[in-house]
């Protein structure tokens, strides 16, 4: 299994991890047994997964020197500064953390979506 194969997969778990971070955050809103320790861990997980799947693919471009899809590049770049939005207005919105991150989570997944297709094309 090379690294681009590895890269190409963990793709998808991206994808699933913020989706599943994104239900599980906007189920705990109406039900707050919910949330907790495993809820963060696994949007940590999640958001992290995101920037190994960042740092692989910079790593493919620049030492395998690869030409990659720009807008493959923007999107996951885009999906790193969204977390780090998200991270920033935790304080602010902690009345509505659960959403916060729900939402966030979606549009995570949403722009690890399109860089995958994006890039496969």
């Amino acid at each position: 299994m090379s690294l681009l194969d590895f890269h190409e997969g963990w793709a998808w778990f991206v994808i699933f991890g913020n989706g599943a971070a994104g239900l599980w955050c906007l189920a705990a809103l109406s039900l707050p047994r919910l949330s907790g320790r495993w809820l963060w861990l696994f949007v940590t997980l999640a958001q992290v997964g995101l920037v190994a799947q960042v740092v692989i693919g910079v790593f493919l471009v620049s030492a395998d020197d690869r030409d990659a899809v720009e807008f493959h590049m923007f999107y996951g770049f885009i999906a790193v500064i969204a977390i780090g939005i998200i991270y920033s207005y935790r304080h602010q919105m902690m009345h509505r953390i659960h959403l916060l991150y729900g939402l966030g989570s979606f549009f995570v997944m949403g722009l690890a979506i399109r860089a995958m297709f994006i890039g496969t094309a």
